[in-house]
């Protein structure tokens, strides 16, 4: 197999779902994610070499009901009242394009979506960065440490995709999530 389970492609999705079953709000987060006809594996977080980041519209259309689909997700539930939840993916991808880059989750309570997108993608820069030898001092800030990797010419492009949802006020389930969808096509 090899060569030929390395994806090509990936992309990014987000969903969110209420429901009195948490299963069922789990579904309805996958189904407004658009991937909840698929056979979901979770496997950890390598951005391949040479893989395209493309759109969801676009990446939807490769996906076929029941096919077994690899991804890097997210997730997260409650059924506390106006407890605020977050899934999250950030992604790091390196100036070398034969280069492998890294894609990180993150789920918590209480953060907005800037907050908790940042994290992710911070999470997921210091693993490039770390694999790349980029000096970083982890004290400093995201800003601080983004100059340093756009100054190092060794990471391209860093990014995220975040679900926040606040808990539903009748004690519903809310779970959310955020995936990197893997195609090999």
């Amino acid at each position: 197999m090899g060569k030929s389970m390395v994806p090509k492609r990936l992309f990014f999705t987000k969903g969110v779902g209420k429901h009195k079953e948490r299963l069922t709000s789990f579904e309805l987060a996958l189904r407004d994610a658009g991937i909840a006809a698929q056979n979901l594996v979770r496997v950890s977080s390598i951005f391949p070499p040479q893989a395209k980041l493309i759109t969801r519209k676009d990446g939807l259309k490769f996906l076929h009901p029941g096919e077994v689909v690899f991804a890097v997700v997210a997730e997260n539930s409650t059924r506390e009242p106006h407890r605020l939840i977050a899934s999250s993916i950030g992604v790091a991808i390196p100036t070398d394009r034969n280069m492998y880059g890294y894609l990180s989750e993150h789920h918590s309570f209480g953060e907005a979506e800037d907050q908790a997108g940042d994290y992710a993608e911070e999470l997921a820069a210091e693993m490039l960065a770390t694999t790349l030898n980029v000096e970083f001092d982890p004290d400093k800030s995201w800003d601080e440490k983004k100059e340093t990797y756009r100054i190092s010419n060794k990471i391209v492009r860093t990014a995220n995709v975040t679900q926040t949802a606040v808990g539903d006020k009748r004690a519903l389930w809310t779970t959310t999530i955020a995936a990197a969808i893997l195609i090999f096509e």
